[in-house]
């Protein structure tokens, strides 16, 4: 492989990735009755709303498991969505 199809790659693998992540989110978000895209637009009013979540959530469908909240906060900080992950963390308390 040559530096061009390394760095292709490593894209690739990344925007899969926040695919997964997008979709544990919808999913939780299902569990506990919230929209996705508002609680998103509550950790970030100023930005526009996210294509990726709006696309998702029109094709996702809902699946029979339990998204953990710890585990959502935690995949969240990976993608560095902090400003997201404290958002959740305020609504799994309530």
């Amino acid at each position: 492989m040559d530096q061009k199809e390394i760095e292709a790659y490593i894209i690739k693998q990344y925007q899969e990735d926040e695919q997964v992540m997008v979709r544990i989110f919808i999913q939780w978000c299902h569990e506990h009755d919230l929209d996705p895209e508002k609680v998103y637009h509550e950790a970030y009013p100023v930005q526009a709303p996210n294509p990726l979540l709006k696309k998702l959530k029109e094709e996702s469908e809902v699946f029979d498991m339990t998204v953990d909240s710890g585990t959502l906060i935690n995949v969240l900080q990976v993608f560095g969505n902090d400003d997201l992950a404290f958002v959740v963390s305020e609504y799994a308390k309530k």
